[in-house]
């Protein structure tokens, strides 16, 4: 009880300073992330709020059920802004291909524009144009606090090399490049380091151009690789001359080393920073095949070291969990989801889920690779990705039923903001332990400590100790995230971790 008692006392401090702050939006996202403070939540507005009256889990507009739109998702903004989101990373929402499509609707990252928004998203019951009820969104979003991050896709629909042929790479047959299984899309021809295709940077500055328009903070670039540094760097430079604070994610992994095609260019994440990239994605979605500690503390010092190797601040996201990977709980259970949610709280990156984490969705649509009852492309079938949220039909809001799993994210997003000073400033480090499979790091920064302790192996209950130096028994530590309280003694932690739980202990007028 006293435990509560403190937690939320000390949440109650840290709502007080953002009260009173002012009405009139100014974008500060770079500053946020570049400081590893965002919370960021990533969602397909198409599923967002759909409204799936019969339960069937697929949208079917002709019975009066309302799939996702730019409207209707307002009412679940005062529900993130609770939970603790401070971004919204929202899927492309550019007009769609429907030929050689996969899925019923056409899948997020097939445009047939890069200027023109998705009629899906519209609202019929309002007067409002598409564009204007997108910029109502982002306004309401704005008034919540919630910076908007927009996806710009990769490569460009069929329907769209239809429509401009020279955009396009072609192959020895004269044939429009599919980029590896990616059958609804075909390659840009988007030039090389000594000679950018203008005509397909136009497109792209076309769309900084809308979104920007529209209010947005900052893009994320899907597949961000597959062009040249330099074309990134010239668009990237132009946003800035626009707003300052524009922020650029770049979905590059240090993992990846190969295009997708042997017809695409391949620029590493750390070129894509050089141009002006803010972050990565880094590699934290392999720890689902990491085994032992080591593996997960390497990478954060991996991380950590090229946030510091460029002259202008760089950061990451906890891309623990993406809308490309299995739902958490279908890798290592709830146990799994919850230990993705308090690294993402205590690690020195920006936080980052997907719509549905919070409450266990599994992503798993019984109808999902069956023939569809009605379709709006030339595919008559639900394609999905077997536990991976949606992006390819009409299908109903994601979202599971672990409520518990809801209430300690609330809370861990809530110590997040309450330890931002430390996560921006901290000194990180990693602690040693007596077992291969537990990790052990801290945060430090003036004079306050955030301690946390975890059991990668999912199997077995392991009892451990944790060096801590110079840790005294009488120092104030408040148990934030705990099952039983480890015994500390002569500055050493003994601790005892179920399979893959996580801990957390914040230690006043201490630092290591």
């Amino acid at each position: 009880m006293i435990r509560k008692i403190l937690f939320a006392f000390i949440i109650f401090i840290f709502s007080l300073s953002e009260t009173f702050a002012d009405d009139v939006w100014i974008n500060d996202l770079r500053s946020l992330f570049l400081s590893d403070n965002a919370i960021i939540y990533e969602i397909n507005l198409r599923t967002f709020a759909a409204q799936d009256l019969n339960k069937d889990g697929i949208i079917e507009l002709s019975e009066g059920e309302e799939s996702g739109n730019f409207l209707n998702a307002i009412s679940r903004l005062d529900e993130l802004q609770n939970m603790g989101i401070n971004t919204l990373h929202i899927m492309p929402v550019m007009a769609l291909g429907k030929t050689k499509a996969m899925g019923t609707a056409g899948s997020l990252y097939a445009p047939v524009s890069f200027n023109e928004l998705n009629p899906q998203l519209k609202s019929d019951k309002s007067a409002l144009t598409l564009e204007e009820q997108a910029v109502k969104f982002i306004n309401e979003a704005h008034k919540r606090k919630i910076r908007v991050i927009i996806d710009v896709p990769a490569c460009g629909s069929y329907d769209l090399y239809l429509r401009r042929p020279e955009l396009f790479i072609r192959d020895a047959e004269n044939q429009p490049v599919v980029p590896a299984d990616w059958t609804d899309v075909r390659l840009f021809d988007a030039g090389t380091e000594s000679k950018i295709n203008q005509d397909v940077y136009n497109l792209y500055k076309d769309f900084v151009d809308y979104v920007i328009r529209l209010g947005a903070d900052g893009i994320r670039a899907d597949v961000a690789t597959i062009k040249p540094a330099k074309f990134w760097k010239d668009l990237i430079d132009y946003s800035r001359r626009k707003d300052p604070q524009f922020l650029w994610l770049a979905e590059a992994s240090d993992s990846w080393n190969d295009a997708p095609s042997s017809y695409a260019v391949f620029t590493p994440y750390d070129k894509l920073l050089q141009a002006g990239f803010d972050g990565f994605y880094a590699s934290y979605f392999n720890m689902k095949d990491w085994r032992k500690a080591f593996e997960l503390m390497n990478h954060v010092k991996f991380t950590n070291s090229v946030k510091k190797s460029f002259s202008e601040p760089k950061s990451v996201i906890g891309s623990f969990t993406t809308h490309d990977e299995l739902s958490p709980v279908l890798v290592n259970g709830t146990q799994y989801s919850n230990m993705i949610l308090w690294l993402n709280s205590t690690l020195p990156v920006n936080a980052y889920y997907v719509d549905g984490f919070a409450t266990g969705d599994n992503y798993i649509y019984l109808w999902a690779n069956k023939k569809a009852r009605k379709t709006s492309t030339d595919d008559d079938y639900y394609f999905v990705h077997r536990g991976q949220i949606d992006i390819f039909n009409f299908s109903r809001q994601p979202g599971g039923k672990d409520l518990s799993l809801k209430s300690d994210f609330e809370r861990a997003n809530a110590f997040r903001k309450f330890i931002a000073p430390i996560i921006a400033n901290g000194n990180f480090k990693q602690l040693k332990t007596s077992n291969p499979y537990i990790f052990a790091y801290g945060l430090s920064y003036n004079k306050t400590t955030v301690l946390v302790f975890g059991n990668i192996n999912f199997k077995d209950f392991i009892e451990a100790s944790v060096k801590v130096p110079h840790y005294q028994d009488e120092l104030l530590t408040i148990p934030i995230q705990i099952s039983k309280a480890p015994v500390s003694e002569n500055g050493k932690f003994n601790i005892s971790l179920y399979p893959g739980e996580i801990q957390v202990l914040l230690v006043n007028n201490f630092e290591l």
